[in-house]
């Protein structure tokens, strides 16, 4: 990446509750709490960074999820490092009786699709290698959307 080149630093949300907002993206999907602003907003990232996941209460403590049909967020997505670490997510999500929406082989990648508390989409996945991506006879790249199996990734979480 060049320095003119921009990344998706983070994902700010607006949630109901911010205490069940925050056991989630810890508990759950695995973030670090980095800061709180008393009981109104809280920042959460991995690695050491500051913050990926923004959520607050400000215009939304109590509130409900947009209904079905209206524009806003679709989901966020969270890479994980390796498979074996999207099977940890995966093994804390069946944990806690979070359901998936659905899960897919991308060729590029494996996917869990889920909601949060607050009814916000989220993806989890793992890239593979860009050596093992699909392509064309000419190279291009050439997606799918394959059952994943999830018995074998939950297998190999500890």
């Amino acid at each position: 990446m060049t320095p003119s080149t921009p990344c998706v630093g983070h994902v700010h949300l607006r949630v109901a509750d911010l205490e069940r907002a925050i056991a989630f993206y810890r508990d759950i999907l695995g973030f670090e709490l980095t800061q709180r602003y008393g009981d109104q907003a809280a920042f959460l990232g991995a690695g050491g960074y500051h913050h990926h996941v923004g959520l607050n209460t400000w215009e939304s403590k109590g509130a409900t999820p947009p209904p079905p049909g209206h524009t806003g967020l679709y989901h966020s997505a969270f890479l994980y490092p390796d498979r074996k670490a999207l099977a940890g997510v995966l093994k804390r999500v069946a944990d806690a009786g979070i359901p998936l929406d659905g899960a897919a082989d991308h060729g590029v990648s494996e996917a869990l699709y889920l909601r949060d508390p607050d009814g916000n989409g989220v993806e989890l996945y793992r890239d593979r290698p860009p050596e093992d991506w699909p392509r064309d006879a000419d190279g291009e790249l050439k997606m799918v959307n394959a059952q994943l199996d999830l018995a074998a990734l939950l297998a190999e979480a500890d």
